[in-house]
């Protein structure tokens, strides 16, 4: 009876895909067969669509006899494919079905058995007859055949296992999934995110699918949710799934129209759930909530809510009201949500570095947030090259009219702002301020100092007079700024604090400044290392007592570390010490 029985499997091969065409019309079977192929054999039963897209892996694993598989001809691979099939459907009794897309859909796998058989023969006929002496794991082409990797399914492969029909639960539930209209090929991920699925007792699957459908689901919607979400079957019936779902319906959502959005990605319900009442405790309507979502479904489905959520955050940061927030969502672009957030954070960093003050950045933030996440804007170097400007220029343009960064978007050409008289106005205070330090007007003095100088007249003068206040004489401080004019490059705050830690924290006068102007030049760490291992130098009595500030702080490093430094046997260690120190 089973001779008979294996007979009959020549009507049923005759339904395989179109893609073994070639082989049935050339007979390949090994001798023995049981079987007789027509020469126009037809195929019958609803046209099958055949996963290829992971076929082209193959040419990444070499063939054990140094052929590269991605020399192997299209009917090299229909005939291992074949032979596959037949080992998997006759020999160990797998469905049809099961077995041919497992045959169809095992890339790795394929390569891996095109590397143990010689592929300059038959090739249908060497892999037969290695399949007919060496049992392959099955578990392996099956959990490929669901979209795993190898890397993902070799982890999960049963120990004491290696034929799929000894694991009747296994099987049972993939079947009901199958049956139940799930792609074969997206089951890898439900086997990976909740491997419990498939150990459950027989009915307990299908009890759990129906629970979702008395509901009022679909079932091709339930399909679609459970292969983004597979934890869904886990448990009872998620809460917060239906709780969200409920909320669209009453908003005037659609279930097809919901299923349409769903995408591959893994949805977290229960976020969705928090945003949505979020949304519903800050006045909005059902009606509302269901316009603005149906309009802008990303706001929901985009990262389950996670950048909506992050965009509330940020803006709450700035001061904004959730009625703001809920007026501006009403109003929202097209954007999608992702990118809106990217261009506001953009927009942010933007005005962060032509150093707006933030108390101004808050309130463009909160009466311009649709503007700012509709912009795409250029490099903040490259607006301030091509609109020639100043970032103290641009600042006051965009706070005068925030809708100007609108110009400046990628993709736009950039005209150059009209000359607004500030850079004469700024040379003019630079060469009254000059005038009253004593040089003369039109001397190579004078236009050496206008090109060293940097910042406005009125800046200048606030940095003289800070030098000043500090205990100098103005006829002092004017020969320090002979000496060395770029002192006043500095800001007020930066010289203020360079002076005391000179006088408070290092010990020296004030007056010495006069000598040494060039002091305010250096950063802190540069004098501080210098001055402590010359305090140190001196303990040990290798170096003179009275150097004076300039020696200590201005020599080259290699000219101190030579002259100095190694002067005493510790001194190179002691040195690198305090480097560490106050660089770390």
């Amino acid at each position: 009876m089973i001779y008979f029985h294996k007979l009959r499997t020549l009507s049923i091969l005759k339904c395989v895909s179109s893609n073994f065409v070639d082989i049935f019309k050339t007979p390949q079977w090994p001798m023995g067969s049981v079987f007789h192929i027509a020469k126009n054999p037809r195929f019958y039963g609803r046209k099958r669509v055949v996963r290829t897209e992971n076929c082209d892996h193959l040419a990444k694993s070499p063939l054990g006899n140094g052929q590269s598989t991605a020399k192997i001809s299209r009917a090299t691979r229909k005939g291992a494919q074949g032979a596959l099939l037949e080992y998997l459907y006759l020999t160990r009794n797998i469905p049809f079905m099961d077995a041919q897309d497992m045959s169809l859909n095992s890339p790795h796998f394929l390569g891996k058995l095109l590397q143990k058989v010689d592929t300059e023969t038959d090739i249908w006929w060497s892999v037969a007859r290695f399949l007919r002496y060496h049992p392959i794991n099955e578990f392996e082409p099956f959990f490929e055949s669901l979209g795993l990797k190898p890397s993902e399914y070799t982890p999960l492969l049963p120990r004491d296992l290696m034929f799929l029909n000894d694991d009747d639960l296994l099987l049972e539930n993939y079947h009901v999934l199958c049956n139940y209209g799930i792609p074969r090929n997206k089951m890898g991920r439900i086997y990976k995110e909740a491997t419990q699925v498939f150990r459950y007792d027989y009915g307990v699957l299908g009890s759990k699918l129906q629970a979702y459908e008395q509901l009022g689901l679909s079932q091709s919607f339930i399909g679609k949710v459970v292969a983004c979400s597979p934890y869904l079957l886990i448990g009872d019936v998620n809460i917060d799934f239906i709780k969200v779902f409920e909320i669209l319906r009453k908003g005037g959502i659609e279930l097809d129209w919901i299923e349409d959005q769903l995408l591959e990605n893994r949805y977290n319900w229960s976020q969705m759930l928090s945003l949505l009442n979020l949304f519903s405790k800050t006045g909005y309507s059902k009606e509302q909530l269901g316009g603005m979502i149906r309009q802008h479904p990303g706001i929901l489905f985009e990262g389950s809510g996670c950048k909506t959520l992050s965009l509330i955050g940020f803006l709450f940061k700035f001061g904004s009201s959730m009625n703001q927030i809920c007026s501006m969502f009403l109003h929202f672009s097209h954007l999608q949500i992702g990118k809106f957030v990217l261009n506001l954070r953009q927009c942010f960093l933007f005005l962060i570095e032509i150093e707006m003050d933030m108390s101004e950045i808050g309130k463009i933030v909160r009466s311009h947030p649709l503007l700012l996440g509709s912009c795409t804007l250029k490099k903040t170097n490259t607006l301030l090259g091509t609109l020639n400007v100043g970032k103290k220029r641009l600042c006051k343009i965009i706070q005068d009219d925030p809708r100007e960064m609108t110009k400046w978007v990628m993709g736009s050409r950039i005209e150059r702002l009209p000359n607004s008289g500030e850079e004469l106005k700024s040379r003019m205070q630079k060469i009254k301020f000059l005038l009253d330090m004593g040089l003369v007007e039109n001397t190579d003095k004078m236009e050496n100092a206008l090109k060293v100088f940097r910042g406005r007249g009125t800046e200048l003068q606030e940095r003289f007079d800070c030098i000043v206040k500090a205990g100098l004489e103005s006829k002092d401080v004017c020969e320090m700024i002979r000496l060395s004019p770029q002192i006043l490059n500095q800001t007020k705050e930066v010289i203020e604090k360079k002076i005391d830690f000179l006088v408070n924290d290092l010990g020296y006068p004030i007056s010495c400044l006069v000598n040494f102007p060039a002091y305010l030049s250096y950063t802190r760490q540069r004098v501080e290392i210098r001055v402590a291992m010359y305090n140190w130098l001196k303990e040990q009595g290798t170096v003179d007592s009275l150097l004076a500030l300039s020696t200590i702080v201005a020599s080259m490093e290699n000219y101190f570390v030579r002259q100095y430094v190694k002067q005493h046997p510790r001194g190179l260690e002691v040195w690198q010490d305090l480097k560490k120190k106050f660089y770390s």
